[in-house]
């Protein structure tokens, strides 16, 4: 897949099965929106987002204990949507969890769970 290095490089969709595994795995999860963030799927809760796809990644936000011990499997990585601009809390889930849906699952709710104990985002005003 094409790294985001050139700006002219537009970016890919996500594979179809992936798109559908990540709706399988929000849309049971209770008080959850979905929307698109840059075009891509995004989970939120509370008005926080707490897992998106971005071309062919995952990207979780992840408790300091949950991120630290994602971030130890083979193929996890902070999330960049913009090289060298990584998302603090987000982590990206390694192929090894995507290829197993009931090990991902839980994964999913931790990242639900604990964006769920931040302040609720207060709702932008509309301009006019």
């Amino acid at each position: 897949m094409a790294k985001r290095t050139d700006p002219a490089v537009r970016w890919l969709p996500s594979p179809e099965p992936l798109t559908t595994l990540f709706r399988s795995l929000v849309d049971e999860l209770p008080d959850v929106s979905r929307r698109a963030m840059f075009g891509y799927p995004s989970a939120t809760v509370n008005g926080n987002m707490f897992a998106c796809l971005m071309e062919d990644r995952l990207a979780l936000r992840l408790s300091p204990a949950d991120r630290e011990e994602m971030l130890s499997m083979e193929g996890a990585a902070p999330f960049e949507p913009i090289p060298g601009r990584p998302w603090r809390e987000y982590v990206v889930v390694p192929d090894s969890l995507i290829s197993s849906p009931d090990d991902l699952e839980p994964w999913v709710e931790k990242a639900c769970d604990y964006t769920r104990s931040l302040p609720p985002k207060a709702a932008r005003r509309k301009s006019t």
